[in-house]
């Protein structure tokens, strides 16, 4: 019951902010030029703050397993390759096609990761959750502004797609963050709190755009692509990835990190980036809400199912 209570209290503050998003819209305070204007604003302003946060804010002195940062990155790389092959085989509509790499490989890895870890695991899981939320997070955007630029169509010179992902926000966002982590920089506190508290409205915001702008007649049109893409993400993946852990012999802790990874919903950035470069925005943004709704039920499934053959905990 415990981890059960732990999803549903990481998973409802996501419905709450969609929900409301949906309902302003609906009553008319707002309308969706006025949400298109402030997605902009949430993906070129906020997100790089998030981003910067993100890693300015880990503590220095902690070490990885080597094999672990490997295995994780590796997984991706590996991942992305294998979709990048299948995808396009059987989706025929560039935007789609990057939309959906996304939405397989891509978790909301940040603010499920460290509750999810600290709920089994206690305080101590929470800084190795940290630390590889510092390495994964920048492969997830990198790579993402790659596979979207990929298919906004046509065939991207490869000036242009260097120039694309160098000046995205959120890859200039986790730059600036990482040079700070890296020279061990600190920010007066008069400004490192404004910092923490932009970062902090940036995801509540995005969420709530996504849901102004939520269309669900469309959903049923679009179940081809989610369903399937769903069920890899939620369920084959995770299976896959823990059964890899646990043959290369990574302790429970490592083990349940690497899953959660994998097995989190969608990030909600991935609507927003798909929005601002040429992928299918409204599918993007199904993707996130059924998949933050559906890990309700997958996330406990998986834990409880997890914690009673002794693998994690």
């Amino acid at each position: 019951m415990s981890s059960f209570l732990v999803a549903v209290n990481a998973v409802v503050p996501f419905l709450i902010y969609i929900s409301f998003g949906y309902g302003v819209r609906r009553s008319g305070l707002a309308d969706e030029a006025f949400l298109g204007r402030l997605n902009q604003l949430v993906f070129k302003a906020f997100f790089p703050i998030l981003m910067f946060n993100n890693l300015y804010k880990i503590e220095t002195g902690f070490t990885l397993n080597p094999k672990l940062v490997v295995f994780a990155v590796a997984g991706i790389l590996i991942l992305q390759a294998v979709l990048l092959l299948t995808v396009p085989r059987l989706v025929r509509e560039n935007p789609r096609r990057g939309v959906i790499i996304q939405a397989i490989y891509r978790s909301n890895f940040v603010l499920f990761g460290i509750p999810l870890t600290a709920s089994i695991y206690g305080a101590g899981g929470t800084t190795l959750a940290s630390m590889m939320i510092a390495i994964v997070i920048p492969i997830y955007n990198v790579t993402a502004v790659f596979i979207l630029e990929l298919f906004r169509g046509g065939k991207p010179r490869p000036a242009v797609l260097l120039k694309n992902v160098c000046t995205n926000p959120l890859i200039l966002g986790a730059a600036a963050g990482f040079a700070a982590f890296i020279l061990g920089l600190r920010l007066p506190a008069c400004v490192e709190k404004p910092v923490g508290q932009f970062a902090d409205l940036t995801t509540p915001l995005a969420l709530f755009v996504l849901g102004g702008t939520m269309h669900f007649s469309s959903i049923r049109g679009n179940a081809r692509y989610l369903v399937p893409a769903l069920a890899v993400k939620l369920v084959l993946l995770p299976a896959v990835i823990f059964a890899l852990a646990l043959a290369l012999g990574f302790d429970s802790l490592e083990r349940f990190v690497l899953f959660t990874m994998f097995a989190t919903p969608i990030a909600a950035s991935s609507y927003s980036m798909a929005e601002n470069m040429g992928g299918d925005g409204e599918l993007a943004g199904e993707f996130v809400v059924l998949s933050t709704a559906v890990s309700v039920i997958t996330i406990f499934l998986w834990v409880f199912v997890l914690r009673e053959m002794g693998l994690v905990g």
